[in-house]
């Protein structure tokens, strides 16, 4: 249900509500009411700014707050102001409440049984907080009620319809998005004056019960996403004020009543996925207010009948996916309205008819695997339609010619997509002019001849598939010049209708995208022929996620100038004629995520750093890549035997190392001998590097290289010296973590303390009074849950921190690391990790001054104390976020795997991140699996998609743990689990804040 269909029958009542307490406020309130705010104002006034302010006496003047003239409290609304915790018996005292609004924040427990018994109370709006426990309509008598919305809460028991025996006046009633059991009960007939009913998303049985027929004022009526089941129940028809019906997601079988003649109202007739089977009735095909029709994914049949000089008002028919044959329906365009048809995966056959071309309101149109012909006649008579955007003809058309018209023009065309048709010919010319094409799929067919040029003239094409053709030549120069893929230039106008999709398996491997905008920017023109160099210039698409060329002939080197395609996640170059080597740059690409440069020429080293220490053998296989520093060989698919030259070279070879090595062994004792002999004070590198500082100002460098413990830290002074010592000179075996930041090691310092300090790697890019200046800002970020940054320490280029030390190293150690770490993490454990975790990540969003993105929330930088408590590590490396500044920052950092989805298509990181990097923590921890394992077999690699597709086919009890998965703790792991999928919503709008995690959390039994 759109949001606005909600409110269109709010706002009246508002406006209402408006004008009847729009008197005069008073600042003075009833001294009840006053007594009534000040306890519950009590309850969160450390979680609400301002809600205190004047609220002393003058409650009326308090946030949120509205009195009438007597200063008796008439409306509170306090909507997404973040309150946490359970609802106060102290509400209930405000007895002439008839506006209530508490949705949209952190609210839990059970809802005041007194809350229920207001006289007055007209509306109440706790949608969107965390309440539980089941709703017994027998403590109900609100007799002024006229909306009640309870939606996406956790609410359980029978559905509470009962509220209309003491509220005949209710309106609204929305107990959708929660977990209520059994069937819509008969108290249903009471609700004489009910409008609207939303009971969708929840565990409802049964049918559409007969005691519906009565609710003559019902205009929409919400069921989806529910287990209701049988035949539909015809007393449906009798709901004549009825204008939207949704019965998706369910499972009604058998055919759908011909009852709603007397339905004049009926708007929307939504009924996706079930079990219907029949024809569509005659009162759909011929109804005159009907503007959705959607049936797609049932088993409807029979002849596409539908009177469209009768249906004017039809804009969206949705009917893929049923059992319809025949031929597309030529009477179509009649239906005048009529924007939006998906006719895709039925039996339908023909062409598409004569009478299309003067289909002017069509702008959707899919008709993937209807069997229809000849393309040629097709697509000319579909250029006539010139409100057209999308046409998706995939899987039709086998084997014929793929024409070019060149007068033929589509002029608002936006997407096309006509893959694996096995098409013939040559890409067609008119293609040219429909400069406002984003999306262009060609794939899976035979087409040929060289890719024109004039690609690179598009604004806003940023999708190209031209993948498994024949076509031949070089790449066109010109594509590295697509301005949406360099510049993210792309047309705010989505064409695809939301319902529909637009892109399906195909070959049995793809995703499938509902709108336009999810689409990644794409270039794929692997699986053909082509020839020539990769053109350096493609490094300057940095908007572009997925470069495939893969399985090609193309040559010569691989550009370093790739390393500037920042945003991308695929790249592709396997089987071509590749030489050289793979260039170090491409360890720049923090996004990367697949990469293969199999079976080509190449040569030299295997990358290890970025993302490169993630791929797999496969990724390098079929080239001759050296597997040491010196010694080279192939890793081919059959290994060579050298032959005895060869083995001569070889041994001639080693011969010469060693004889190197021996030289600078000579060398380095030299080195070691006389830095021992000089005064001690500078930092080394692990490998004990010369430096370049003379005996002269190794005093006055030592001096600059001090130690600064900050004030909250009381265990007196430390130097350089003791950092040296400490350490063992940075020794490899005092290594205690590694990570993107630099290497971490364990110091046991003069005083007997254990602490940690980080080295920082790279250049900070900072000068040192700001270097100093963010890090004293960071030493005052301190939460339990926090790792504690005790000081740091300043020598030349070099940076060391000094943090407490964590005696069980961290999360990924315990979960993937130790071999018995698994089964040492208990569920109250691990659920006490998540928790601690939670509440140091909303400490850095919301309680921190200034604010801190974290950006990297991995299991490595959750480390364990000796009582396996939580601390996040790594946060003060994130950039700050100014109390003025807005709610992103600009520079991403991140680890594959843990990165949101929306980082691939913006340069910003955000809370939302975090959020979504959390989810796949507490995933981890479900599952005991990491986020990506190339190990595992195909379909599981990836963490996130494995489980969601688990959930989806309700087998949940197999992506648990096995170690920590039992009866007694299923309740609490699904809770979790739905805690972590929310964390990971692909819309980073509809995940939780960092304190709604906390609270949620909180609440697991």
């Amino acid at each position: 249900m759109a949001p606005q269909s909600f409110y269109s029958v709010l706002l009246p009542i508002s406006f209402f509500l408006h004008l009847h307490f729009s008197s005069p406020n008073p600042t003075i309130c009833h001294s009840n009411d006053s007594e009534a705010l000040h306890d519950f104002h009590s309850t969160f006034s450390s979680q609400i700014d301002g809600l205190l302010t004047n609220c002393s006496t003058k409650c009326c003047t308090c946030i949120g707050i509205t009195c009438d003239s007597s200063g008796r409290v008439v409306k509170m609304e306090l909507d997404g102001r973040k309150l946490i915790g359970p609802l106060p018996n102290s509400i209930a005292r405000l007895e002439h409440l008839r506006v209530l609004n508490l949705s949209s924040n952190s609210l839990t427990g059970f809802i005041p049984v007194a809350l229920f018994q207001l006289p007055y109370l007209e509306v109440l709006d706790l949608s969107f907080n965390q309440f539980l426990g089941s709703i017994s309509t027998g403590t109900i008598n609100l007799p002024s009620l006229r909306v009640l919305n309870v939606s996406h809460n956790s609410f359980n028991g029978v559905l509470p319809l009962g509220v209309c025996v003491n509220s005949s006046r209710i309106e609204v009633l929305n107990l959708g998005f929660n977990k209520f059991i059994g069937t819509i009960p008969f108290q249903l007939a009471e609700c004489v004056s009910l409008k609207r009913l939303h009971v969708e998303s929840n565990f409802i049985r049964g049918g559409i019960p007969d005691e519906v027929s009565g609710l003559r004022k019902l205009t929409h009526l919400f069921v989806q996403n529910n287990k209701l089941s049988g035949f539909l129940n015809s007393v449906v028809g009798n709901l004549t004020s009825l204008v939207q019906l949704d019965l998706s997601s369910n499972e009604f079988f058998g055919e759908i009543p011909d009852v709603f003649y007397d339905s004049v109202n009926l708007s929307s007739l939504v009924a996706v996925s079930n079990r219907f089977s029949g024809k569509i009735p005659n009162s759909l095909s011929n109804s005159p207010s009907l503007t959705v029709l959607n049936l797609r994914n049932n088993s409807i049949g029979g002849t596409l009948d539908l009177n469209c000089s009768a249906m004017t008002s039809l804009v969206t028919l949705d009917l893929g996916t049923n059992r319809f044959h025949g031929s597309i329906p030529s009477n179509l365009p009649f239906c005048t309205q009529l924007s939006s048809i998906n006719l895709a995966r039925n039996k339908l056959g023909g062409q598409i008819p004569e009478s299309f071309r003067n289909f002017q309101s069509l702008s959707y149109l899919s008709l993937t695997n209807t069997s229809i012909v000849n393309v040629s006649s097709a697509l000319n008579v579909l250029q006539h339609c010139q409100n057209l955007s999308t046409v998706v003809l995939t899987f039709n058309f086998h084997g014929e010619v793929l024409g070019d018209d060149p007068i033929m023009h589509f002029k608002s065309l936006q997407v096309f997509i006509i893959a694996n048709c096995g098409l013939k010919g040559m890409i067609p010319q008119w293609l040219r002019g429909s400069n406002k094409l984003q999306l262009l799929d060609l794939s899976w067919n035979h087409l040929g001849g060289n890719i024109p040029s004039w690609f690179g003239q598009f604004p806003f094409l940023f999708y190209l598939d031209l993948s498994n053709n024949s076509f031949t030549g070089y790449i066109p120069k010109e594509m590295t010049e697509i301005k949406s893929f360099v510049h993210r230039y792309f047309s705010l106008d989505d064409p695809s209708s939301p319902d529909f999709t637009l892109f399906v398996k195909k070959n049995g491997s793809g995703l499938q995208y509902n709108q336009l905008s999810r689409f990644p920017p794409t270039l794929n023109l692997s699986l053909n022929n082509l020839s020539g160099p990769i053109w350096p210039e493609f490094g300057n698409l940095k908007e572009l996620l997925v470069l495939d060329l893969k399985n090609n002939n193309l040559s010569g080197s691989i550009p370093s100038s790739l390393s500037g395609m920042v945003s991308l996640e695929t790249l592709d170059l396997s089987h071509n004629n590749l030489s050289g080597i793979i260039p170090p740059s491409l360890q720049k690409l923090n996004f990367l995520s697949k990469f293969s440069v199999a079976y080509n020429h190449l040569h030299g080293v295997i990358l290890k750093g970025g993302q490169f220490h993630t791929f797999g053998k496969s990724s390098f296989e079929g080239n001759n890549f050296c597997v040491q520093d010196v010694l080279c060989a192939s890793i081919d698919r059959d290994p060579l035997v050298p032959s005895h030259k060869s083995r001569m070279v070889i041994w001639t070879i080693i011969c010469m190392v060693i004889g190197i090595v021996f030289g600078i062994v000579f060398l380095v004792t030299l080195v070691v001998v006389f830095i021992l002999r000089a005064p001690r004070g500078r930092v080394g590198d692990p490998e004990h590097e010369v430096s370049n500082i003379d005996d002269n100002d190794l005093e006055e460098e030592v001096k600059e290289g001090l130690v600064v413990l900050f004030q909250n830290n009381d265990n007196g002074s430390l130097s350089l010296e003791d950092i040296l010592k400490s350490t063992n000179d940075f020794d490899q075996e005092n290594i205690i973590g590694c990570g993107g930041f630099g290497l971490v090691y364990k110091a046991n310092l003069p005083d007997g303390r254990k602490v940690a300090i980080k080295r920082l790697s790279g250049d900070c890019g900072q000068m040192d009074r700001e270097f100093r200046a963010e890090i004293e800002t960071l030493s005052r970020a301190q939460h339990p849950n926090l790792v504690l940054l005790q000081g740091y320490c300043m020598y030349k280029a070099e940076r060391l921190l000094i943090f407490s030390f964590m005696e069980n190293g961290s999360l990924d150690y315990w979960l993937h690391e130790r071999p018995d770490g698994p089964s040492c993490l208990d569920w109250d454990t691990r659920l006490q990790i998540a928790r601690g975790g939670t509440e140091g990540l909303a400490y850095l969003h919301q309680s921190c001054e200034p604010r801190i993105l974290h950006r990297d929330i991995k299991s490595s930088n959750i480390l364990l104390d000796e009582n396996f408590k939580a601390h996040l590590a790594d946060f003060g490396l994130a950039r700050l976020i100014l109390p003025n500044a807005t709610h992103i920052t600009t520079d991403l950092v991140g680890t594959l795997g843990y990165i949101p989805p929306e980082y691939g298509q913006s340069s910003v990181a955000t809370y939302q991140g975090d959020v979504y990097s959390f989810g796949v923590v507490l995933l981890e921890l479900l599952t005991g699996q990491r986020p990506i394992d190339m190990c595992r077999s195909k379909g599981l690699q990836d963490l996130v998609s494995w489980v969601f597709e688990m959930r989806n086919d309700r087998k949940i009890s197999e992506v648990f743990d096995p170690l920590i998965y039992d009866k007694k703790n299923e309740r609490a792991m699904a809770e979790v689990l739905d805690i972590a999928c929310l964390c990971l919503c692909k819309v980073p709008k509809e995940r939780p804040s960092t304190q709604q995690l906390v609270s949620r959390l909180n609440t697991v039994s």
